[in-house]
């Protein structure tokens, strides 16, 4: 029972923030007209998910590791998938990122008009039209210097395990020259089952690695890279399931 009621709570409150949020990111989208990369309202849109939750009482997320001094420094951000709590982790991270994500996120009332405002990239599942457009979005905030966040496992595992890396962030860091930045997400499977609208009790800690520098590499070497960014996130994955274990979570 406390569960449900919890997770009425974070459902309905995550509506009203929703919605308080949305006229100031109008305002905010306005008044920062003169940034192409949406910087501001971006970075507002990910504090609202922090705001949430700060208001959800069985989650304690943080995040740790590698510090970016120049927010403005554009990284292809990628990290394993684990829950749609994900989300939430890498919003606490202090700087923006355009995410790359599904269109039936982007037709969700308020939260796909805010993504809208926020210049999130929409990609089609299964559509390679739309996968073409939305890897030519991406590249278009890296030129306006901002980072994008790719989930290249591209859904979430049942059992927890870390599935294939697709190519897709890969060759674009490669062909932007833009540096590699793994995020190693751990705990928040818990927080969301995956086919389940109740909120778990979870700690979770989103760990940000090492950047991987692209420059010099060609498309012949995608496989290569996709493999080392991976075992970087499988490694560090597996160092913060032990963490969390060892305390209880």
């Amino acid at each position: 029972m406390l569960k449900r009621l919890v997770s009425a709570w974070v459902w309905i409150s995550t509506g009203l923030i929703a919605l308080i949020w949305l006229p100031w990111m109008g305002l905010v989208w306005l008044f920062t007209a003169r940034d192409p990369g949406r910087y501001s309202v971006g970075r507002w849109f990910r504090l609202a998910a922090v705001t949430v939750t700060r208001l959800n009482p069985f989650w304690k997320f943080r995040t740790t590791g590698v510090q970016i001094h120049d927010p403005r420094r554009p990284y292809v951000a990628v990290a394993n998938h684990e829950s749609l709590a994900d989300i939430f982790l890498l919003s606490h991270l202090p700087w923006e990122m355009k995410w790359m994500s599904k269109d039936t996120i982007f037709r969700i009332p308020v939260m796909g008009w805010m993504m809208r405002m926020a210049g999130d990239v929409m990609v089609i599942r299964g559509d390679a039209g739309s996968r073409m457009r939305a890897l030519e979005e991406a590249r278009d905030r890296l030129r306006k210097r901002v980072s994008v966040m790719i989930m290249p496992e591209g859904t979430r595992s049942g059992g927890g395990e870390l599935l294939k890396f697709h190519d897709g962030a890969f060759r674009l860091a490669i062909e932007t020259g833009s540096p590699v930045l793994p995020i190693a997400l751990a705990g928040t499977r818990h927080a969301i089952a995956k086919g389940s609208w109740l909120v778990g009790r979870a700690r979770a800690i989103a760990r940000v690695l090492p950047p991987v520098e692209t420059a010099g590499m060609t498309l012949d070497d995608v496989p290569a890279l996709r493999e080392k960014v991976r075992t970087m996130i499988a490694e560090a994955r597996t160092v913060l399931q032990r963490e969390l274990a060892a305390a209880g979570a």
